[in-house]
């Protein structure tokens, strides 16, 4: 054991894992080797190593974990079996005549495949295909039609089956059940709230995007039954869990065979089956290595006592809360400029849960907020992971006039944010928390 204060290695620690991450080391790695070392240093080799190899296990081997996994189907097999097609043209034929009609229709298209997708940047990759060629025939602002995919996929991490709220439950050991329930409304709020500013905004400027007009009712009506997996798995996931009748991982399998029945139905062949399979094993493997990585660095500085000193230090602060909330909000949207949620969550939830917590904010809340703010960076330069999404799939449309077309959007997110702040109930009314 070295004979260092163990608030002192824990502050070294972080740093050492700020370190690794700067130099690109992935983190289930740098948290592991920091963590298990850190262990070693407080309580020597035998024990350290003892506790370092068993924490992971501990950790996760637990029947709510295999929400995950589900989650992860779910998405994989409505990518294959053709859902994005089916709701934009629906969300088309039903929006389509308001001012940037397009561009609405995409938002709720990307809203609606969000319950049955864990991953924006699959939403975003989806849909750049599939909506920016539709608003470019229609003589759309290059730069608001792959903007608005971009936007619009960030929607994937609040609403239900959410990846990344699934992964703050596991972190700050809160009901991912509630987490999820919670989702729905910020994700119903920050839909709306783009689709206000869409629709100003190509009102003030016609030339962006044009209405669309000419298709009957019946048309329209005709649209409907394409959406069914849709709602169908909204229903299951949302009601199930709502009134305690499926756990979220129950709730998460019924979601997936009713997603197989209909991409059966559309002809799924072995070779899409296998495919989506294989990706969701793929996924859930890594999220599962990255958590067992940053678990034993958690531990680590459970060890060391500091996220407990931090929180003690930032509560005796004689400062509103309000203003350290804000600050929060602050490092989360500079780091979130250069890492995926993932990674900023688990880099910072050990030492900043702990003081949200002290200060008497709601968890679940908080976790929402996080993802909003998740959502926020990931749209930001200089890194914005599904711009570069977006851009893949449309090289013609440069990385710099997506971001240019991004302003109105994080916009947006920034009056969805703060309504959530104002108003914790948005979030908080589906859920009893204590």
């Amino acid at each position: 054991m070295m004979d260092i204060d163990p608030l002192t290695l824990g502050i070294i620690g972080v740093a050492a894992l700020m370190v690794f991450a700067c130099l690109g080391v992935r983190f289930s790695f740098a948290g592991a080797i920091v963590g298990t070392f850190g262990l070693v240093a407080m309580t020597g080799w035998n024990a350290g190593f003892r506790t370092a190899g068993v924490v992971p296990y501990a950790a996760t081997a637990n029947y709510t974990l295999s929400v995950l996994p589900m989650f992860i189907l779910i998405g994989y097999l409505a990518y294959y079996a053709g859902i994005t097609q089916t709701a934009f043209e629906a969300a088309r034929r039903w929006l389509g005549w308001l001012p940037g009609g397009l561009a609405i229709s995409t938002v709720f298209a990307v809203a609606a495949f969000s319950a049955v997708s864990g991953s924006q940047t699959a939403a975003a990759a989806v849909f750049a295909k599939v909506a920016i060629p539709e608003m470019l025939r229609a003589k759309y602002d290059r730069r608001l039609a792959a903007a608005v995919c971009a936007a619009g996929a960030t929607l994937d991490s609040l609403i239900p089956p959410s990846t990344l709220l699934v992964v703050y439950g596991i972190i700050v050991e809160e009901s991912i059940g509630k987490l999820l329930i919670a989702g729905f409304v910020p994700g119903l709020v920050s839909a709306l709230v783009y689709c206000l500013i869409i629709g100003i905004r190509c009102y003030l400027k016609p030339e962006m995007g044009q209405p669309i007009r000419g298709y009957t009712w019946a048309e329209r009506w005709r649209s409907v039954p394409g959406t069914t997996p849709i709602w169908l798995i909204i229903a299951i996931i949302f009601f199930s869990m709502y009134f305690g009748w499926a756990t979220p991982t129950e709730a998460g399998a019924l979601g997936a065979f009713v997603v197989l029945l209909f991409a059966i139905g559309h002809r799924m062949t072995w070779r899409q089956f296998q495919d989506s399979m294989l990706d969701s094993a793929k996924l859930t493997a890594m999220i599962f290595t990255v958590l067992w990585g940053i678990l034993i660095f958690v531990r680590f500085l459970g060890f060391a006592g500091l996220p407990e000193a931090l929180a003690n230090w930032v509560v005796g602060l004689d400062v509103e809360p309000i203003y350290i909330l804000l600050a929060i909000y602050l490092l989360y949207f500079v780091l979130g400029t250069v890492l995926e949620g993932i990674g900023m969550f688990l880099l910072t939830l050990p030492v900043i849960f702990p003081v949200i917590v002290k200060l008497g904010y709601d968890p679940i809340w908080f976790g929402i907020v996080l993802v909003k703010l998740s959502g926020i960076a990931s749209l930001s330069p200089p890194v914005g992971l599904v711009v570069f999404v977006v851009n893949g799939v449309r090289p013609d449309i440069s990385v710099g006039d997506i971001f240019k077309g991004l302003w109105i959007f994080i916009f947006a997110d920034v009056i969805s944010l703060a309504l959530l702040t104002i108003f914790p109930e948005l979030v908080t009314f589906l859920v009893k928390t204590e």
